[in-house]
């Protein structure tokens, strides 16, 4: 599987930006993040999302939303709430939410 980045939206656009630490697969935790993917693609305004993590237990996590709107909705799904209520209990040592407004984007892609 070759990774592949999100990009080529026309700006502006919103972007969620989730840092945490977290042990190393924690019960329950990959099932509930592979149903949060599958329910976020129904989320009008939700463009994608990227997702690094590295061997010392930090993850970040960007989403990204063409408005507003898009990503409150999110923010406030149900099924979401209860997995931050979850990973506040259970799963995360620290997090921290940023939401950014993307008032430019540029990239480069190798041929």
């Amino acid at each position: 599987m070759t990774p592949s980045l999100v990009g080529g939206f026309e700006p502006p656009y919103y972007t969620a930006v989730f840092t945490a630490v977290r042990p190393d697969d924690p019960e329950g935790y990959a099932e509930t993040a592979a149903a949060l993917h599958a329910l976020v693609q129904d989320i009008p305004g939700f463009l994608g999302y990227e997702a690094a993590r590295t061997p010392g237990g930090i993850g970040i996590t960007v989403a990204y939303f063409r408005d507003l709107e898009g990503l409150t909705a999110w923010q406030h799904h149900p099924e979401h709430l209860a997995a931050k209520r979850r990973g506040r209990a259970e799963w995360y040592d620290s997090y921290r939410v940023h939401i950014g407004k993307v008032e430019r984007t540029y990239g480069f892609d190798r041929d």
